[in-house]
């Protein structure tokens, strides 16, 4: 998981420009030089140009999507080419791991990793996109922040933005992007919700207790009945794992938190945006998508 602290300004440092891809449209920001407030924009994508997930090809429409790049950084005009690539997801598959023993040296954790998430994903794990990171290490215990994706859906991301003119430096899903814009030691309940599917998560300090995404139906009504579900499955988890019920979820997503504190209907949990807009101009020039993510990926320039 990216840090909540970053690196800001250091050498090392991730790119000072990200972008999050989404089947709405591409959501696009830079740091100019000599300022600290990032500059936004927006480009929409075509209905059906992207279909995230892992089982097959994402792009639908490669043109589209490369041209909606294109458009949104253009309106930025950042100095460099290096940008932090935010993906959906359900591109992705994250999991927190736990190991009684872990090689230190990446070349040899690397192996492990791949043996115990063998029979966890859908896909050849061998070939595929593999990063982590020690959450926790203590006596006879190391539990670990896992992400995969398939080498080939990953591929499809990075050739869209180098066709777009541009190099993908850092890769992150977008719940993990958005839990690093976060700088807080407290618990913390948060949920990302995308047009696909629901994203919960709980985290404490720089610990990740839980992390889950579930697909969503099409049908309105069991829509809410599934995020009523996992919200209330999160928040049990949280009262089990932290000793204390959660009063506030903290929300990222592409409905606005006050109508997703209606579908939840939960008058014990206080929803609040994650990365409030408030100051950025209208929320149509941003498009649907939350700046969580985005917020998160640029915290760490």
């Amino acid at each position: 998981m990216p840090s909540k602290q970053g690196s800001k300004n250091k050498p090392g440092g991730r790119p000072r420009t990200a972008i999050e891809l989404a089947p709405e449209g591409v959501l696009a920001a830079t740091i100019p030089h000599g300022s600290e407030s990032p500059a936004y924009a927006y480009a929409p994508l075509p209905a059906g140009a992207l279909v995230p997930g892992v089982a097959e090809a994402n792009f639908r429409n490669q043109e589209a999507i490369v041209e909606a790049i294109r458009t949104a950084l253009g309106q930025l005009a950042p100095k460099s080419r290096a940008l932090t690539l935010i993906l959906p997801d359900t591109a992705v598959r994250v999991f927190v791991l736990d190991f009684d023993t872990l090689p230190e040296k990446p070349a040899e954790a690397v192996p492990v990793l791949r043996f115990r998430l063998r029979k966890m994903v859908p896909f050849d794990v061998e070939h595929a996109a593999l990063s982590h990171q020690v959450l926790v290490q203590g006596e006879g215990n190391v539990k670990v922040l896992a992400t995969v994706m398939p080498g080939p859906v990953l591929a499809e991301y990075e050739a869209a933005v180098r066709a777009a003119g541009y190099e993908p430096g850092a890769v992150l899903p977008s719940s993990l992007a958005s839990l690093a814009s976060l700088d807080s030691l407290e618990p913390i309940l948060a949920a990302n919700l995308s047009g696909q599917a629901l994203t919960t998560s709980i985290t404490s300090g720089q610990d990740l207790h839980l992390f889950r995404t579930v697909d969503l139906p099409d049908d309105a009504a069991a829509c809410a009945a599934e995020i009523q579900r996992s919200i209330a499955v999160a928040a049990a988890y949280y009262e089990d794992k932290l000793a204390g019920r959660p009063r506030r979820l903290h929300y990222a997503g592409i409905a606005k938190a006050e109508d997703f504190a209606r579908v939840l209907a939960d008058p014990e949990l206080s929803v609040i945006d994650m990365v409030p807009t408030t100051g950025l101009g209208a929320a149509t020039a941003l498009g649907p998508l939350s700046i969580a993510g985005i917020s998160g990926a640029l915290a760490g320039a």
